[in-house]
């Protein structure tokens, strides 16, 4: 046998090994991808829902379809038919992992206290200025102009600056105030005054013997509105209350989803609508909802108005008449944009002329020198600031207190 016939036989044979090698490769990886699918089909699913996820409640109550303690939670229940109405009920389920998700939270007491710190490093400019010309002396004509422009400045608008000045010029000569340090006092009283420490600054968000609170919030979209309400739930819950939030901003899909954030964050409960669903019956079946659930409190983010568009503004209307058809609204707070000045000022009217306001939570305070909005916004609506927002945290909401907000001003 000659060389090369013994050479093609070896070649031959190394392929055929090859060819048998490869195609037993395959096939053994094939049977392994066989075994393990017939392992997951073998495999029984677990019921239940995520922890924090949303289940449909099913008309026969708020437990139809809530898994046993034993139950195995891992995935969402299918729905087994479409709701009733527009809204898709949200409960968080407090097991031990959605516990150590929830955030904690500051208690409401000293808020603004806390946070005076970061008004004042904004404002101060607003108060030495008064105080620099206050201390001074003798005052002329000129020093008085000088103090009601900056009174202006800060967007006190001229009825509110005009008594101002009117009540330091005479009580400057009154009282013969010669130091700085009795100016200060001076402007400090005058300032307290103004903005009518007497009214009544209480959210009204204390549940009823037959029922929860309702509070409505209002605003323009970009002055914080859901962020506001999502902050006020914190609080809320800090005092020890059961809360439910209405995601009533049916046209704004971000904002829903942001509300049941905050919602998760705190451990509430959240009802929201389908995406362009009737914003009056998410706000409805959450109140429907609260009473169901027994919670303390149901707070609706209403759509983002814009105060100039009156088909917007009446639909806000028509959410508080239909809520009202089976729960008395108790607060109305009104979101403004420190920021704005005298444009959240124009809002305000508006939105008081349809619907009855009753606080207002004001917004970016820390943002702007225009702290003076406080004093106009009261001046003019008859409507007490309740609310504070002093930076991004979600414990920078404060109740308002007229006293720490002028030291404040004044540095």
């Amino acid at each position: 046998m000659s060389t090369t016939t013994v050479i093609v036989i070896i070649v031959a044979v190394v392929v055929v090994l090859l060819i048998v090698l490869g195609t037993s490769l395959v096939l053994a990886r094939r049977r392994r991808i066989s075994l393990a699918d017939k392992g997951k089909d073998e495999t029984p699913k677990a019921t239940g829902y995520q922890a924090g996820a949303g289940i449909s409640l099913a008309p026969g109550g708020a437990d139809a379809g809530l898994p046993r303690p034993d139950d195995t939670i891992t995935e969402p229940v299918p729905i087994q038919q479409e709701p009733p109405t527009d809204s898709l009920a949200i409960q968080d389920v407090l097991d031990e992992t959605t516990r150590a998700e929830v955030d904690e939270i500051a208690p409401p007491a000293g808020r603004l206290e806390r946070l005076r710190g970061r008004l004042a490093r904004s404002q101060s400019a607003f108060g030495q200025s008064l105080l620099g010309i206050l201390g001074a002396g003798d005052l002329d004509e000129d020093s008085w102009t000088d103090i009601e422009d900056t009174l202006l400045m800060a967007d006190l608008g001229a009825a509110t600056t005009t008594e101002i000045v009117a009540t330091l010029r005479a009580e400057l000569v009154a009282r013969g105030v010669r130091t700085p340090d009795a100016a200060r006092a001076l402007l400090r009283e005058v300032l307290i005054d103004a903005l009518h420490p007497d009214m009544d600054r209480a959210v009204r968000a204390l549940p009823h013997p037959d029922g929860p609170a309702v509070v409505l919030v209002a605003g323009v979209n970009g002055t914080g509105k859901t962020t506001t309400t999502g902050k006020l739930a914190r609080v809320l819950v800090a005092d020890g209350r059961r809360v439910l939030l209405g995601a009533a901003d049916t046209f704004r899909a971000a904002a829903a989803d942001q509300l049941e954030t905050w919602a998760h964050r705190v451990g509430a409960e959240v009802v929201r609508g389908k995406e362009g669903a009737d914003p009056a019956a998410v706000a409805f079946d959450a109140v429907k909802r609260g009473i169901e659930a027994k919670v303390d409190t149901v707070v609706v983010d209403t759509a983002g108005r814009l105060h100039t568009k009156t088909g917007l503004m009446d639909e806000l209307s028509k959410v508080k008449r239909v809520v009202e058809k089976q729960a008395k609204v108790d607060e109305v707070l009104l979101v403004l944009d420190a920021t704005t000045g005298q444009n959240g000022l124009t809002q305000a009217r508006v939105f008081a002329d349809l619907v009855d306001v009753t606080g207002i939570a004001l917004t970016k305070l820390d943002g702007t020198a225009k702290g003076g909005i406080v004093f106009q916004v009261q001046r003019e609506l008859g409507v007490p600031v309740k609310l504070v927002g002093l930076g991004e945290g979600p414990d920078d909401l404060a109740p308002f207190e007229p006293a720490a907000f002028v030291d404040a001003l004044l540095g």
